[in-house]
């Protein structure tokens, strides 16, 4: 058996002939694509949009092995490459002509009573109420306390995550090659009744965001780690720190994360 490359892609149909040709193409230089994920695999090929690569790393439970995206989708932050440049890639590839991105992951840790649960995202952390409700978080940064937060939510991201939701939220466009948190407020209330602050804020890597949230027990704390939802009653205390777990992208020489910010967002 050859070297190994696993491909996944999504249901649309150029997602899916761009999948047949790759596969044949790598079969053609001499690598295996197996039908199923290979935990021996060399590389992991994701072939349509960011939506598409954050399933897989979600599916694949971060995996330690390389991902190189393939971009059918829009945006396409991930992506380096487009379906007329499957073989200069296999060229490429063989030839050692590409560079390891190493984007780190973010981790909220969920106390519930004796119970702690764990939630890891790519982009970000979110943790909001039902829309029909405010939510109310008193909210610490390591030791210090800031305020009790009242409006839709907080969404904490990572470098990678700044140019996803926390971008439409107006947070910080963060240049990935920086190790830091960014914490968006998701619309805050500040009036006489409630005063939160408007802007999202810039934390250095070794400082956990706490959260303590007041009593929702009757509509229940939702946790968004990228696109995953979960639901959790009378939590405690939510601690949400950049974790040491990093995801490996493949990227080659033409990359260069300002020249897509701006080709992608302006």
């Amino acid at each position: 058996m050859g070297r190994i490359i696993n491909i996944f892609e999504n249901d649309a149909p150029l997602s899916k002939e761009t999948r047949r040709v790759l596969k044949q193409k790598l079969e053609m230089a001499g690598f295996s694509v197996p039908d199923e994920f290979d935990s021996k695999a060399e590389l992991i090929v994701c072939i349509g949009g960011d939506g598409q690569l954050l399933r897989m790393v979600h599916q694949l439970d971060f995996p330690s092995i390389p991902f190189v995206g393939v971009n059918t989708g829009h945006l396409g932050f991930f992506q380096d490459l487009h379906p007329d440049e499957l073989d200069e890639f296999i060229f490429r590839y063989n030839q050692g002509e590409y560079t390891i991105q190493n984007l780190k992951t973010v981790e909220a840790a969920i106390e519930v009573g004796e119970e702690t649960f764990f939630q890891r995202g790519l982009n970000e952390i979110t943790i909001s109420c039902d829309r029909t409700h405010l939510i109310h978080l008193n909210m610490s940064i390591g030791d210090s306390f800031i305020e009790k937060f009242s409006g839709d939510g907080l969404l904490i991201c990572t470098p990678a995550g700044s140019t996803a939701y926390n971008y439409a939220l107006r947070g910080s466009i963060v240049d990935p090659r920086l190790d830091l948190l960014q914490v968006t407020p998701i619309a805050p209330q500040n009036t006489t009744a409630y005063r939160s602050f408007l802007s999202s804020v810039l934390l250095p890597n070794n400082l956990p965001v706490i959260i303590h949230p007041e009593n929702t027990e009757d509509r229940g704390i939702y946790i968004v780690a990228d696109h995953t939802s979960q639901r959790y009653d009378r939590i405690d205390k939510i601690t949400v720190e950049l974790s040491d777990d990093t995801i490996q992208l493949l990227r080659f020489e033409q990359y260069d994360f300002w020249r897509k910010a701006k080709s992608k967002l302006l």
